[in-house]
């Protein structure tokens, strides 16, 4: 056997027992963590520009990731094959960057549903890249689940469904989705069993770098000195647990399960969006609503339950 194939082999392996249990529920975490930061960001997007809003998150997230490294005594010093990390920056930044200028262009209820087509997508860049096989099974679930989470995003409306219309925006921000679809299949490949603090760290100071472009001429018109508090608190959130700790989960999950497993999560961020709102007083959603949930969370648990 070839050097190459079984460096495949092993970026194709995937975990069993108690270690794909936690695999699942690191990913299932992702996923609330990351539908908790929509509550947040969406307040700080309110009262600053949110380009220079996901700069100033990815600074801190740096700031905090290297002094912990150097605490725990792990080197800084310049990676092996850094190229990885600038295409992991790249893509990552791009993501985030399309994802603000959609919105510019659309409503958020459009980019939601362009957002479920990242499994399907991911299951592509997992065969394309790695050649990792997605059983029928699991593309069933992954469909299931994907209407489940396009009936939780239009709220119920048939009518709100079918008068969707792919624009600018929708082009855009599928642009990006096409980017971090690729993100999860790469994490696994581009990995060299180097301690997950300092790949995290080269990672988002990639990302960091390539958002700057956009964003440098932002801070002109950004007072940092007189932000309010909010603002801060949603810097914090964004940057220590929706960067750094879900990198971490995502990074954990992407090693054990198949990208499009990994992903499939996604599908429950706008139910989790869903419940936050009404635990915080912004209103609950409709019974129709709910089953669309309910069919996504049943989507999930069949593939969950799925060999890989």
């Amino acid at each position: 056997m070839t050097e190459s194939s079984t460096a495949q082999s092993r970026h194709n392996t995937h975990a069993r027992g108690l270690e794909k249990l936690k695999a699942h529920l690191a990913v299932l975490l992702f996923s609330l963590l990351v539908s908790g930061s929509f509550s947040f960001g969406g307040v700080a997007t309110q009262l600053i520009d949110p380009i220079a809003l996901q700069a100033l998150r990815y600074a801190l997230t740096i700031l905090l990731i290297g002094l912990l490294c150097l605490k725990t005594g792990l080197s800084l010093r310049w990676p092996g094959e850094p190229w990885r990390f600038a295409v992991l920056g790249l893509l990552m930044a791009v993501y985030m960057v399309t994802m603000f200028i959609a919105l510019q262009f659309t409503k958020p209820v459009a980019t939601g549903a362009i957002f479920t087509l990242m499994p399907l997508l991911s299951a592509g860049f997992g065969w394309l890249l790695m050649r990792q096989r997605t059983r029928p099974g699991v593309l069933l679930s992954l469909l299931i689940a994907a209407t489940g989470a396009v009936w939780v995003i239009f709220r119920g409306d048939l009518g709100a469904l079918m008068a969707f219309d792919v624009g600018r925006g929708e082009m855009i921000y599928f642009v990006g989705v096409l980017c971090h679809a690729a993100y999860v299949p790469l994490l696994r490949l581009f990995n060299r069993k180097e301690p997950p603090l300092t790949f995290v760290f080269w990672a988002a100071a990639a990302t960091f770098l390539f958002i700057m472009i956009p964003a440098a001429p932002r801070f002109s018109e950004v007072d940092l000195m007189h932000l309010p508090p909010v603002v801060w608190l949603a810097i914090f959130y964004l940057s220590v647990i929706t960067t750094a700790v879900t990198f971490f989960l995502l990074q954990y999950a992407s090693m054990r399960l198949p990208a499009p497993k990994v992903l499939a999560y996604g599908y429950l961020t706008p139910t989790f969006i869903i419940v936050i709102e009404g635990l915080i007083g912004h209103g609950w959603a409709s019974a129709p609503v709910f089953l669309g949930a309910l069919v996504t969370a049943c989507g999930l648990l069949v593939m969950a339950l799925l060999p890989d």
